[in-house]
């Protein structure tokens, strides 16, 4: 049985930092994988996604240079570091595995619960 269960998540002033996890069990870490988001009200949005290896890594415009998307294949888990954080990136952040290097949620097979983070004014 697949599993993605994110942690990380909080309340963090605007500039702050966060650090989200993604542990994967039950699928080998031969996945893509992404992170995802969702605001209230809007659509679940593209963030960050890492190739097998970790050598090809693609970014939404909104968070280049501001997150930073790694993994560690020996413990099942990938990482997004979030600095200088706004309101903006206000959501709920899923973590997702798949086939492909996608930017759209349908090119992932399996999903997390979702971690929220909320950056305050």
């Amino acid at each position: 049985q697949v599993q993605l269960v994110e942690s990380g998540g909080g309340l963090v002033q605007a500039g702050g930092s966060l650090r989200l996890t993604c542990a994967a069990s039950g699928l080998t870490f031969s996945y893509y994988m992404g992170w995802f988001r969702q605001a209230p009200g809007k659509e679940r949005e593209f963030v960050a996604a890492i190739s097998r290896t970790g050598r090809s890594i693609e970014y939404a415009d909104s968070v280049k240079g501001r997150f930073t998307i790694s993994k560690d294949n020996a413990k099942n888990t990938v990482y997004l570091q979030m600095n200088s954080l706004i309101p903006e990136d206000t959501a709920v952040y899923y973590c997702a595995a798949g086939n492909l290097l996608a930017r759209m949620s349908a090119g992932y097979n399996y999903w997390g619960q979702g971690t929220r983070v909320t950056v305050s004014s």
